[in-house]
Order: structure tokens, then C-alpha cells, then sequence
């Protein structure tokens, strides 16, 4: 999960519904491209942040292995709109969009009420900052479907990152009235409130996306800041701590880490988080400014 958290939401419940469609003679076909589901389910899931992540090498790989073997089932089943959606999640996985686009505009012409590909076509679409597109599909999928809480979780991101923070809010709720186990969720109506100021409730989300998925790095850093906010930075220090042991590489944990320090006073903490951050982004202005500010003996002065 990424600052948005938000996954390519078929691929939890990709054939279910297809495969008891099927007329018997077409339930070998269907064992295959579910088999190749589980396939895909080890590589194909893809984050929700603005822009993307950067796609890794080994991720690229994986993704190629599942492509040809997805590619495989599509040739044998060309009128299979879940062979195309699962493909598409493949290649957006691989960093191909452009693939994946055309692949999930093929699931849907096959099939036009797939609210799960119009949901994983709008994540490309906003991956791809087309934020117009991507709004579009995740409204039609919640019209196709209004209980799909992946698509409530989508379009929030949307509202959140264009600071439309009322219709955000309202989405993840739904989410979580939908799916009171859905991390993102939480983590991003957390968002919002951390971007109103409002930090207990903030902290109470945070929390409980954690205690659903303590393996995500974000949450614990967008508690972090909060309890930062709330001049607690002690326990804010545990929890960049935390990020950081989860995601070594992620910069800006490693930035407010030095920043946590620094408010405690522990320049040795602050210099090895921040000299951290700059291994990892070199152009970084806040982990610069923070070094500069200890070795010119200045203090730290927070709004």
C-alpha cells in the first residue's frame, strides 16, 4: 500500500462468478485462467499513489513471466473478458500502461457491466494522471455496482488528492461501511483528517489500518506525523522507526524520522535519518536543510 493504498481490485475475486456461468464444456478453459489468477496474484498487485511507484526490475520480470502465460489463455479464450482484466492488472503491474489500457478496454467492450475492469482501468488512468478518466470509471463502476467498496476507495483517493475533502470523506466511508476490513480505508479517510488538522482522529485511523495490515509502511508514518503534530515526538519517532524497518527505502519516513530526532534533540538519530534519505533521493531539500540546520547549531522551528 502506497499513500493512496489502493490495489488492482479484481485480482481478490477474479473468477468466481465466470466460471459458474459456464456451460460444462468450458469449465476446463475455466480451471486455467483461474489457476493463472493465483498466478498473477504474486505480481500483479499495483499501488495507488499519484503517479505510480517506480516499477523494480524484479517486478517487471515477474511481470513478464505472468504476461506470457496470461497471454496464453487470451489467445485461447478471445472472447474471455476476464482473461483481458487479468492481463491488463499483469502489465500494469509491469509498468505498461499503455498495454493494460487497451486490455481493460477490451474487457469491457466484451463485457460493458465489469465494473471490476472499469475500476482497474481508472487506477491506470490515474497512474497515468488522467485524474478526469480515472474519476469516470470509478463512478461507473460504483453506479454498475454501489457495493463495491474497492471503487468507493479509488474515486476517494481522487476527491482527496483534488482537495475535494467532503465527497473524499463520504466515499471512504462507504468504503468502510461496505468493508470494515479494508485497511485503505482507514488509512485514507486518516488522510483527510490529518489534512484538517483533525490528529486524534487521524491517530484512530491510522491505528486501526495498521491493525489490519501491520505490514504496510504508510500508516505508520501518517500516525507518525500526527503524533508529530501533537508535540508527541517521541512515540512519532517509534513509529518512523517502524516504517522504515518495513520499507527501508522509504525516503520521506526516513525524512520525518530525522525530523522526530531532531525535535528530541538526538543529533546522532537526525544525521543517520537524514543522511539515509539523501542516499535514497539525493536531491532532497529536507534532509538537506535538516543537516545544515544541526551542523550550524540552529533550531528547528515547526509550524
Amino acid at each position: 500500500m502506497r499513500d493512496g493504498g489502493e490495489s488492482l481490485p479484481d485480482l481478490t475475486r477474479p473468477t468466481s462468478s465466470v466460471i459458474a456461468d459456464r456451460p460444462r464444456g468450458d469449465l476446463r478453459r475455466a480451471g486455467a485462467l483461474a489457476a493463472l489468477c493465483a498466478l498473477a496474484l504474486a505480481g500483479c498487485q499495483a499501488s495507488d499513489s499519484a503517479s505510480g511507484p517506480p516499477v523494480s526490475v524484479a517486478a517487471r520480470a515477474t511481470a513478464a513471466v505472468n504476461i506470457d502465460s496470461l497471454s496464453a489463455v487470451v489467445e485461447q479464450n478471445p472472447r474471455d473478458p476476464t482473461a483481458y482484466n487479468i492481463r491488463g492488472a499483469a502489465y500494469a503491474r509491469g509498468g505498461d500502461l499503455k498495454s493494460a489500457l487497451a486490455d481493460f478496454d477490451m474487457a469491457i467492450r466484451l463485457k460493458p457491466d465489469y465494473f471490476q475492469a472499469y475500476a482497474n482501468r481508472a487506477l491506470a488512468y490515474r497512474n497515468l494522471n488522467q485524474l478526469d478518466r480515472a474519476l469516470s470509471d470509478y463512478s461507473r463502476a460504483i453506479q454498475i455496482n454501489p457495493n463495491y467498496d474497492a471503487a468507493y476507495v479509488g474515486r476517494g483517493n481522487i476527491y482527496r488528492q483534488s482537495n475535494r475533502f467532503d465527497l473524499a470523506l463520504a466515499d471512504f466511508d462507504a468504503a468502510i461501511r461496505l468493508n470494515s476490513f479494508d485497511p485503505r480505508a482507514f488509512h485514507n479517510r486518516g488522510l483527510i483528517y490529518q489534512a484538517q488538522g483533525q490528529h486524534s482522529f487521524a491517530i484512530e485511523d491510522f491505528t486501526t489500518a495498521i491493525g489490519l495490515d501491520p505490514n504496510a509502511a504508510e500508516p505508520y508514518n501518517g500516525r507518525g506525523l500526527s503524533r508529530l503534530a501533537m508535540n508527541d515526538p517521541k512515540a512519532a519517532a517509534d513509529d518512523f522507526t517502524a516504517a522504515v524497518t518495513i520499507n527501508r527505502a522509504y525516503t520521506d519516513a526516513w525524512i520525518n524520522r530525522g525530523l522526530a530526532y531532531e525535535t528530541l534533540g538526538d543529533r546522532d538519530a537526525a544525521i543517520s535519518s537524514y543522511n539515509r534519505a539523501l542516499g535514497l533521493r539525493p536531491t532532497s531539500t529536507p534532509a538537506k536543510e535538516g543537516l545544515a540546520r544541526i551542523s550550524s547549531g540552529q533550531p528547528l522551528v515547526r509550524s
